[in-house]
């Protein structure tokens, strides 16, 4: 109820901010919404601003939402081997040291998550830490820090932010022409119109968001093939692939979607390989050990 609460919480807040963003905007450049200036205009601040808004509070909405605990004085020797580690990796990936975080949890998994490569963070769960050896351990956080360093989460909050454009403008572009062939009839009201309107864009929305989750999802898969490449650089190839292999006769994952899609733990069948962030780990696995 928490992670539900934050999440609508969050989103009608950046819907109130986009919204006076777009009231500005067009009022100083005199732009009318129902024009095709209009509409590309509130598709690029609807689609481009919802996702850098999220990714700037993606550090935030994860130590909220997962209830993390961030090691600013290791209480234990494992946490300062957790802080000692990602350091060491984080200095060979070239990058400013993440936080570090421990969340409760049985699945094991981890995620990175921050918007840039120097303002970071990389949480593990209980499960993850308890459940595997730290050479195993070890080529996980190779592989968060890995994420971090190839600018993983401004990537895909860019590439989210053209597909979202894309759908909402083509969307209302496509409703507005058939709203006013309908409307052509001069028994159509207005309100019928803008019922008409509004009806095909949700429609449509939800149609080109589900291709579009395609090209997204197609992205992710090849992040984590690039993360497991890089966590094999920084901890060992055997330790990574050992690390996912345990993964692969663990529990499934329980993190929340907006967590999920930069844990490190993904399954799936090929039927909805399409729609899945991660490559099946069997696959993952396969092409480090091909050395590809």
């Amino acid at each position: 109820m928490k992670r539900i609460f934050l999440f609508l919480l969050t989103n009608l807040a950046v819907v109130l901010v986009l919204g006076i963003v777009l009231s500005i905007i067009t009022s100083v450049l005199g732009i009318q919404l129902h024009s095709y200036t209009g509409i590309l205009v509130l598709a690029a601040v609807f689609g481009f601003g919802g996702s850098l808004l999220s990714l700037q509070m993606s550090k935030w909405m994860a130590k909220k939402s997962m209830g993390l605990h961030v090691i600013e004085q290791p209480r234990d020797e494992t946490e300062a081997w957790l802080l000692d580690t990602v350091a060491r990796q984080a200095q060979q990936a070239g990058i400013k040291m993440p936080e570090v975080a421990i969340y409760s949890g049985p699945e094991m998994n981890a995620f990175a998550t921050g918007p840039s490569r120097n303002n970071s963070l990389v949480a593990v769960s209980t499960g993850l830490m308890y459940g595997m050896n730290r050479d195993e351990v070890e080529a996980v956080l190779a592989h968060e820090v890995s994420h971090v360093a190839n600018g993983d989460m401004v990537t895909m909050a860019l590439i989210q932010g053209v597909v979202n454009t894309f759908v909402i403008f083509a969307a209302r572009l496509i409703a507005g022409t058939v709203s006013n062939v309908l409307s052509s009839d001069e028994d159509s009201g207005e309100e019928a119109s803008y019922m008409t309107y509004m009806v095909v864009s949700f429609i449509l929305e939800m149609i080109f968001g589900v291709l579009a989750s395609v090209i997204v999802m197609y992205f992710s898969r090849q992040r984590e093939f690039r993360a497991d490449a890089g966590g094999a650089a920084l901890a060992g190839r055997e330790k990574m692939i050992a690390a996912l292999e345990r993964l692969r006769h663990g529990p499934e994952s329980s993190m929340p979607a907006n967590m999920a899609a930069f844990g490190i733990n993904g399954k799936g069948g090929s039927l909805t390989e399409l729609f899945m962030s991660h490559p099946p780990l069997e696959q993952r696995i396969d092409t480090l050990r091909s050395g590809a």
